[in-house]
């Protein structure tokens, strides 16, 4: 699980805005054009986190741009929580989540945007980007583009360093053909709201849940984050390597990959995760 800044930090660092064009010469009837604001979503958050995201925003707006947004918290989970994917997803779409197609990046509001307007925006961008990603060799291993989308979603929460992407593909693939547990525990953190911030207990690990990935076989029933373009195209692409198994190098952000459970434990071993 990659590190990511205070909600409230980096909104302020975000939310300088501008004032768009240039205002027309003074006149009677000429309102003050309305300021423009700014929210980053970054790649791999959730929808409760962008709903976190979008409140300190609205705070900032308020506290430190004398603007009150009409978007909200609270809004933008029910206008999330009602919005449905494109068409070509829907035959697979599972239990009415619309986690994995709010597209992370910046969008720009007025005090007038609401949320429906900016959840609205976020799958626009979606779609621009999906229409990015080559599906054929996906759909040779039988994947639907919902499958692709899943895995891209633990992509982006596993993988900080590029190059990995393609490679941390290549793991679920393998493992998928192989009929072998995932063992991801992105999955398991998403499912039993633990965020890493804190350690999986073993009841975590040994629940019964649907995205448990450590018992249960296959995909998890939805994406886990919001993926950005890179880790879609990576998921519809995996690298041609026989990996089975990655662990993370001590405290780097980046992870040693084999194919040998063998060297798989023993490397668990050295970076400090206790082995097999």
């Amino acid at each position: 699980m990659r590190l990511r800044l205070g909600a409230l930090a980096l909104a302020t660092f975000v939310l300088a805005g501008c004032m768009g064009d240039e205002p027309a010469p003074p006149s009677v009837e000429t309102q003050p054009p309305l300021v423009r604001l700014r929210v980053i979503f970054p790649e791999g958050f959730t929808r409760r986190e962008m709903s976190d995201r979008v409140a300190a925003v609205r705070e900032i707006a308020i506290d430190e741009r004398g603007v009150t947004p009409r978007l909200t918290k609270s809004g933008y989970l029910q206008a999330s929580g009602a919005a449905t994917p494109p068409r070509e997803f829907r035959k697979d779409w599972k239990l009415s989540s619309i986690e994995g197609f709010l597209f992370p990046a910046t969008y720009e509001f007025t005090k007038l945007t609401s949320s429906r307007r900016l959840v609205n925006d976020q799958l626009r961008a979606f779609r621009r980007n999906w229409r990015k990603v080559d599906l054929r060799y996906a759909r040779s291993k039988n994947l639907t583009p919902y499958d692709v989308l899943i895995i891209a979603s633990m992509i982006e929460e596993e993988t900080v360093v590029p190059k990995e992407r393609k490679l941390v593909a290549a793991v679920i693939y393998n493992r998928l053909r192989n009929g072998m547990p995932l063992g991801i525990d992105a999955t398991i953190r998403y499912g039993r709201n633990v965020p890493g911030t804190e350690s999986l207990k073993q009841s975590d690990l040994e629940s019964d849940d649907p995205y448990n990935t450590r018992r249960r076989l296959g995909l998890p029933p939805t994406p886990i984050s919001n993926p950005g373009l890179a880790s879609m195209r990576a998921a519809a692409n995996p690298a041609r390597v026989d990996y089975l198994y990655f662990v993370r190098k001590g405290d780097s952000n980046e992870h040693f990959f084999t194919a040998s459970e063998a060297a798989f434990c023993q490397a668990s071993l050295e970076y400090g995760f206790g082995g097999c």
